[in-house]
Formats: C-alpha cells, sequence, structure tokens
C-alpha cells in the first residue's frame, strides 16, 4: 500500500540532493554529466531517470546506479500497478 505514495525519483533527487547541496539545477547538470534541460524534465517528474544520470549520480558519489535504477523501477511500478487496478 505504501508503494502508492512513492514520490517519483527526480522529486527525491531535487529535494535529497539538488536542495540539499544549495545546487542550481545548471551546476547539478554540469556536476552529473547531464544537460540541464534533461536534468530538469526528471527533478519535475516529467522524466525518468535513465543509465546515465544514474551512472552520473554514482560517480558523483551520490548512491549507486543500481539505488537509483531501482527507485525508478518502483515508482513505475506503483504507478501501472495502480492504473491496471482502475
Amino acid at each position: 500500500m505504501g508503494a502508492l505514495n512513492c514520490p517519483h525519483p527526480g522529486v527525491v533527487l531535487r529535494e535529497c540532493v539538488v536542495q540539499a547541496l544549495r545546487l542550481s539545477d545548471s551546476e547539478a547538470a554540469e556536476k552529473l554529466g547531464v544537460s540541464c534541460s534533461s536534468l530538469s524534465r526528471v527533478v519535475s517528474g516529467k522524466a525518468s531517470i535513465g543509465p546515465d544520470l544514474a551512472a552520473g549520480l554514482e560517480a558523483a558519489g551520490i548512491s549507486t546506479a543500481r539505488f537509483w535504477l531501482a527507485l525508478q523501477r518502483e515508482y513505475d511500478q506503483s504507478r501501472f500497478g495502480s492504473d491496471r487496478s482502475r
């Protein structure tokens, strides 16, 4: 049941990483090796965390790529699971 309240991983990234480190989106994007527009779409919940961003997060020492991809997978499963029950 808690999975239905699972936040988008981009929200977690925005609140627990970008904002916590007081980075602008452009600073964070540069450090993570992704474009500012790509990061912006993720942190706004409009795009998924993919392998490239996950690898950038791991390279920056922000958990592991596996963690971020699993977080995205859990979010996706919670969304699709709730859609199927309607």
